[in-house]
Parts: C-alpha cells; structure tokens; sequence
C-alpha cells in the first residue's frame, strides 16, 4: 500500500484496448517523481501500528522486506507491459502467458484486495478523525459520501493527487520534529530487531507492502519514458529507496518516542506522537493531513475497483449485470454500489489490521501471477534478469503465507467463491453450447 493510492493497479485492470500512441517526454528524474506520488500517501498512517504488533522494532526489516518484493513485482510487471502494450495488467498477463484461469486468479485477487484496501483506508479516516466509540459509523458514512460522489463521475485528477503528497510530506515532517522533541526519545529504536522472531517480521513485511501501495505506476510508463529499458528500472529503485528512507524515519521516530508496544495498539499513531510531544497546536494539521489523505485515496480505490469490476464482468468472469453504465454519469453505478456493500461489511467485522492483511492476501496474489507470466517468458521478451520474477514469486509467497492466519484464511474462502462462480458459468455455457 501503497500511500494506499492505487493509481497504478486501478489503472492497468480495465478492458483491454489498443493503447495510444504518446510522447516519450519524461526522463529519470520525472518518473522518479511520479512513482514517489504514487506510494507516498495514506498507507503511512495505517500500516505501521500493525506492523509493530507483529514484530516491534523488526517492522524496519520489514519495510525492507516490503520494499525489495516490490521491486520484484515493478520489474516484472514493466517486462510484460513492454510485451502487451495494452491495458489490463496482470488480468491480461496472466491470460496471455499462463491460460484464462491465471488472469481470472490475478483480477478476482485485484479486486478483492482493492475491496479490502478501501475499509482500511476508511478506519483509518475514521481514527484520526473522530472518537473510537464513532469509529465504524464514521468509516461507513466516508464510503457511502464517497461513493456517492464518484457515482456523479468526479474522482481524482492529477492535480489533486499533487496537493495530496505535498500534504502528506507536510504532516510527516511535523511528526518527524514533534517526535524528536520527545522526553521518552531515549528508547532505542532499533533494540530487538529481531526478538518476535522471522514469523513477525515477515508478516509485519506483508502489512508494510500496503504502504508501497502504487509502486508499480513506474512499470507501466513504457510508452511515456525515454529509454524505457534503462530508465524503468533505475527509477524504480531510486523511488523505493525514497519511499523506504522517509517510511524509515517515521518508524524510527515512533519507535524511539512511543516505544513498540505502545505503537502496536495506537489506533492513530502519528497523531499520539504529537499528543504526546506537547505540541497540540500540531494536532489539527495531523488530523486534517491524515485525513485527507485517507479520503483521497479511498476516492482512487473507488473508481479503481469499480471499473475493475466493470471489466470483468464485461468478460464474464464476474456477473453480467455489473457491467452496467449509468446513461448519465458514464459510471460503472452497479459495480460501484455493489463496492460500497462490501466495503461497508468489512468495516462491520474487521479492525484496520484485518482489513490490510486481507488486502495484502489479494495483492499479493495478483502480483505472485505476474511474477510467473515474466518467469514464462521467452529469452527474446526478457529485459531483466530471470532471477527477478524468480525472488518476486518466492517473495509473494513468503509474505502471503505468514500473513495473520484470519486474512489468510478469509482470503481463501473468498478465492475460493470466486472459482466456484467461473466454474459454474463456464459448465453453464458449455452446456447452452452442446444443446444449441
């Protein structure tokens, strides 16, 4: 999670189509800028409290962690978009390389996981902006305003998306200075890195990878970036390094100013880091900064994930009837309603940990196939080295499998249903076929 912004799988899930001719304009320097606004967000205020649950101080391995699987993922995905320069990402990849069933298994895996991110981008709204008691009834009502909002077709521009990042680095510069005028800034942060053993520090690196949400918007800029086969790959390490220095720092400071334990059950850590500094006059910009980042990239999910359906069902892979476009709005209205039921009943029986480790199951997955769509590629496709999608494949799995056993088996289930569904139409259709 990414920030949680998900510019970059929202975009690169909808029907595939013949994709424009555009300017090669942007050199190093302007993709490196454009992965940071992808990842910088919302995912920094969300994911760090659970990742301190699951290992304490070993959450900064974990970000490391996090960030080479990322990287894995990135390279991967920009080698099969220089493949299939058409959109629809992994649900195309997966088709293409590996059979219909793979790309059914990375888009049902997208947009469950989507689903997920969008309960957690709501709690965690809810969090910094009002009482716990309001928590849930504040998150739904964000979803159902939201929604609401998208369905008369207004989402985010890049504008916006700008201003968002700006904010964002403004409230973490205030925490980074509030928390370092701490008393308790004595704790040593990096005291037991690994004392909860590799377990927690793997799952802590599975729920940090919500964070990075949106690096893989550098993977699919092949069109617009000169030299694309140099200039991709550097701009991906040299964003996920940034992205990881300035996660690290804000870990460092919350470790060192609340401590592990305190960090692992605060609903809104950033904020008690101000609280705790004395600096109240700060703690309105920390609710206003989180907030608005929450709401913004929940606003990005919504669409994200709406038209995501809207492909799928296109395909059949989902039901028909969510197919439908509002005559008005020209908004996928069904797919979107139907996403805020969803959104709102996780919200009703998971807390912010549940809601990212269920979204990180799906994400994980989706990108765990497009791993193994680059590993299937012959040598004349093949940009980067094989030993990328090989650490990419094995890295989604070890997050995967040691995230919190409830998202994972909650996610099974889910994927499960989802098999069964295409199962079920595919005997129906067949069967239609034999009788005609």
């Amino acid at each position: 999670m990414p920030s949680a912004d998900s510019s970059a799988e929202s975009s690169a899930m909808p029907f595939p189509e013949a994709a424009p001719a555009l300017a090669r304009s942007l050199g190093l320097g302007g993709a490196v800028f454009i992965g940071l606004g992808s990842m910088i967000g919302a995912g920094i205020f969300a994911a760090l409290a659970p990742a301190a649950q699951a290992a304490g101080a070993g959450l900064l391995v974990g970000l490391v962690i996090a960030a080479i699987v990322a990287f894995c993922n990135a390279t991967s995905s920009a080698q099969l978009a220089a493949a299939y320069p058409t959109s629809g990402g992994t649900y195309v990849y997966g088709r293409e390389q590996l059979g219909e069933w793979w790309g059914f298994l990375a888009g049902w895996s997208f947009v469950v996981g989507k689903t997920a991110s969008c309960a957690a981008m709501a709690l965690t709204f809810a969090a910094y902006a009002v009482p716990a008691a309001w928590g849930k009834p504040a998150a739904i009502a964000a979803v159902i305003v939201l929604v609401a909002v998208n369905y008369r077709g207004v989402t985010r521009t890049a504008m916006l998306i700008r201003i968002l990042v700006v904010i964002v680095l403004a409230v973490l510069v205030v925490v980074v200075a509030a928390g370092t005028s701490v008393a308790r800034l004595g704790i040593d942060p990096f005291a037991d890195l690994t004392g909860r053993g590799w377990y927690g520090v793997l799952q802590s690196a599975g729920l940090l990878f919500f964070a990075f949400a949106g690096y893989a918007r550098i993977a699919t800029m092949g069109e617009e970036v000169q030299n694309p086969a140099r200039t991709i790959p550097r701009a991906i390490v040299i964003a996920l390094s940034l992205t990881v220095m300035i996660y690290a720092t804000i870990a460092v400071v919350l470790l060192g100013s609340l401590g592990s334990a305190a960090l692992g059950v605060s609903m809104a850590p950033l904020g008690a880091v101000v609280q705790a500094s004395g600096w109240s006059w700060a703690g309105p910009l920390v609710t206003v900064g989180a907030a608005a980042a929450c709401l913004g990239a929940l606003l990005g999910l919504i669409a994200g994930v709406g038209r995501t359906t809207l492909a799928m069902a296109r395909e059949g892979d989902l039901p028909r009837r969510l197919a439908a476009v509002h005559p008005r709005f020209g908004v996928p209205h069904r797919a979107e309603v139907t996403l805020a039921v969803m959104v709102c009943l996780i919200i009703l029986i998971a807390d912010v940990r549940g809601a990212i480790g269920f979204s990180s199951f799906g994400v994980l997955l989706y990108y765990l196939v497009a791993n193994l769509a680059a590993l299937s590629q012959g040598a004349h496709q093949r940009r980067y080295p094989r030993i990328i999608p090989v650490l990419g494949v094995v890295g989604c799995i070890a997050l995967v499998v040691t995230l919190p056993l409830t998202a994972v088996a909650t996610g099974v289930g889910i994927l499960a249903l989802g098999v069964a569904y295409r199962a079920i139409r595919l005997r129906r259709e067949r069967s239609m076929h034999l009788r005609a």
